[in-house]
């Protein structure tokens, strides 16, 4: 039996961990529908950032994705084998991808539509329109804040 501290040494909430178990709450509500279309959490991530960017490079992809490199390359390779993702070398500077999404993808988009909408929609009643409205603006000030301060640091 481990003994329990009165005092943690740490005296903020864990915010990480908070942060990371109500994307699981989150993410569990989603899950059941990607699996229901063969997509996995990574390449549901990536079809949503490109429906609303258009083609965007590898680098571009894991950034905002928050997938590392390593782990991109694969996933980005098993969608252009899925038929999910085309790759184009710039004209200019060979060296450089550009990844956009197929017809079979946006196509699988449509089709999960209505089904991602009524999560969404559930949640909102579940959670009230005006806390998902806070939450969503709250987030958006964070990742602003907290980047801009990396780039400053930097």
């Amino acid at each position: 039996m481990t003994k329990r501290s009165a005092d943690p040494p740490v005296k903020h909430r864990n915010l990480p961990l908070l942060l990371l178990q109500a994307r699981d709450h989150v993410m569990s509500r989603f899950r059941p529908i990607l699996n229901r279309h063969g997509v996995t959490e990574q390449q549901w991530r990536i079809v949503r950032l490109l429906l609303g960017t258009g083609s965007l490079e590898p680098r571009e992809i894991g950034e905002l994705c928050r997938i590392s490199s390593p782990s991109l390359t694969g996933v980005l390779a098993r969608m252009e084998e899925l038929g999910l993702v085309s790759r184009k070398r710039f004209e200019k500077d060979q060296r450089r991808v550009s990844v956009s999404l197929t017809q079979k993808s946006r196509q699988l988009a449509v089709l999960m539509a209505p089904e991602i909408d009524a999560t969404y929609q559930q949640l909102e009643r579940l959670l009230g329109e005006e806390f998902c409205g806070q939450l969503y603006a709250t987030l958006d000030q964070m990742i602003t804040i907290l980047k801009r301060d990396r780039q400053d640091a930097e």
